[in-house]
């Protein structure tokens, strides 16, 4: 035990300060508020990508905590020279990259009053708010989703909010696992086989590797350009009888609205048909895509999701609410029976009643964040109207860009627009088997593309290093079919129409210069 020494006592009276004075909060806070005001008012004079080197940080700040109390202005001065350069801006209008981190007033003040609660809500109990308002507001954006009622509280299915989709599916997972085992004894988990494609989100396999499931009984299956990169039902319940016959147990199906790579979309429905005759959970990863399915026009894509068992989106992905997974279920007993404990610390008269929710059975962790502040912030501040013009205004900009790249012929559209995503590439000049190859199909008979495809794809990779190293915008990549694509992600909450087109001028700049050399 380390000993105390004399100048500890001397100073500790000094330091001291009430770390929740109503008074110093207030000042810091409106200091704060300021400081971030202030950033967004900034945000387009920083490169969006981060342009410092690994490690940078550690040659910034000093080796240990600082041992007396430092005012809130040094800090933030700290703030702005040392961290600000170390981020790459979500929030800037011209981010493009992976899938939004969409942000908004209602949701920031959301977790702002989230955070000032800073509730404990693993049941009832612990603050009946915290359940009641997530219960309610989940119910609120089934409906307008139009998820079937089975899915809501009052069609005794039901909503909660966990903090990512990995999470969602894992919790899905598990309650899938443990309703199959048993029946069949938990002795044959080795048999357990789970079911994605090609294009389905790395969460599926983590998910699967920490439930346990053998590594070999991870089923991705091939996808084609043919069927949009979705995945075919055909090839799925191949897949099924070829395990069925090795004398596996089919289990899990995740299907995707709105894939990372391409945003392409599983045929819901008849995936759910081939699923269902084998009793197979059928579970809906609509991370990216699912919040634009409160648009009527968009909503078509989930049909189907009614002969599924659960339904998950990310709110923070296109939903303007800071870090929030929507997971809805047909049967919250099953996720209940998978993950729920009842040490004699946490009884209490409204759990043994069975009339409350305890969202701490619904989840892999006990805590949890009032979460629901937000979404009901986002929900109440904007409304339905304004929440599907925001998303529209998203889908009209990509497809502009979308419009920018057809009229240039140097460049081709990899894979159709469906939502807010456009993924395209730049042609190797000179090469006419190129220009026409991928669209036809070029393979030779071992699935070796032409050596110019390779080149074709080093020229893209240089193109998009060389658009982000700019700092004037931030767009990532993918592969679908062989082929390295650029993707360009409509989203964050401050683009407008000047900022696509800005950003299509500094790709077409990079292209002259790379084409230049290349």
């Amino acid at each position: 035990m380390g000993s105390l020494h004399v100048e500890d006592l001397d100073n500790s009276s000094k330091c001291v300060e009430n770390p929740l004075d109503p008074e110093e909060f207030r000042r810091q806070g409106h200091m704060m508020i300021d400081f971030l005001a202030d950033y967004y008012r900034d945000i387009e004079k920083y490169p969006v990508r981060s342009q410092v080197e690994p490690g940078y940080l550690r040659k910034e700040l000093p080796d240990s905590a600082p041992y007396n109390p430092e005012p809130i202005e040094t800090i933030l001065e700290d703030v702005q020279k040392q961290i600000i350069p170390g981020i790459t801006h979500w929030q800037s209008p011209n981010y493009f990259a992976y899938f939004p981190s969409s942000g908004s007033i209602a949701g920031f003040l959301g977790e702002m009053l989230s955070t000032g609660f800073n509730v404990v809500g693993f049941n009832w109990m612990s603050s009946p708010a915290a359940t009641e308002l997530e219960s309610i507001v989940m119910d609120w954006l089934g409906k307008m989703l139009k998820l079937p009622k089975s899915f809501l509280f009052s069609g005794n299915g039901g909503g909660v909010l966990q903090g990512t989709t990995c999470e969602a599916i894992l919790c899905t997972l598990t309650a899938a696992r443990d309703r199959t085992l048993n029946k069949i004894g938990r002795e044959n988990i080795c048999k357990l086989v789970v079911y994605g494609s090609d294009q389905t989100h790395c969460a599926l396999q983590k998910a699967a590797q920490i439930a346990g499931i053998h590594p070999k009984n991870f089923r991705a299956v091939p996808t084609t350009k043919s069927d949009g990169y979705g995945l075919s039902p055909n090839a799925l319940r191949s897949t099924i009888l070829a395990d069925i016959e090795a004398g596996l147990v089919p289990f899990f199906l995740c299907a995707t609205v709105g894939t990372t790579s391409s945003t392409a979309v599983d045929p819901l429905g008849p995936l759910c048909e081939v699923a269902n005759d084998y009793r197979i959970w059928v579970h809906v990863d609509a991370a990216y895509a699912g919040s634009a399915c409160i648009c009527p026009e968009f909503r078509h894509f989930i049909d189907g999701v009614e002969n599924a068992d659960s339904f998950s989106l990310n709110a923070h992905k296109w939903f303007f609410t800071t870090w929030c997974c929507c997971l809805w279920v047909k049967d919250p007993s099953a996720l209940v029976k998978a993950l729920s404990t009842n040490p004699e610390y946490l009884r209490n008269n409204a759990t043994e009643s069975k009339q409350v929710v305890d969202y701490k059975d619904w989840q892999i962790a006990l805590s949890r964040r009032f979460r629901s502040m937000k979404l009901w912030l986002v929900l109440r501040s904007y409304g339905v109207a304004n929440l599907r013009n925001f998303l529209r205004s998203h889908v009209k900009m990509a497809k502009n860009f979308e419009g920018f790249v057809a009229l240039d012929k140097r460049f081709e559209i990899v894979v159709p627009r469906t939502f807010a995503m456009v993924c395209f590439r730049l042609l190797l000049p000179g090469s006419p088997l190129l220009m026409n190859g991928y669209q036809n199909g070029y393979q030779n008979g071992n699935g070796v593309y032409h050596k110019d495809e390779t080149r074709a794809n080093e020229l893209n990779r240089r193109l998009l290093e060389s658009i982000n190293a700019s700092g004037s915008a931030y767009m990532t990549h993918s592969m679908v079919g062989g082929v390295y694509m650029i993707r360009f992600a409509v989203g964050a909450s401050l683009t407008e129409e000047r900022h696509v087109i800005s950003a299509w001028k500094v790709v077409q700049e990079h292209a002259d210069a790379i084409l230049a050399t290349f």
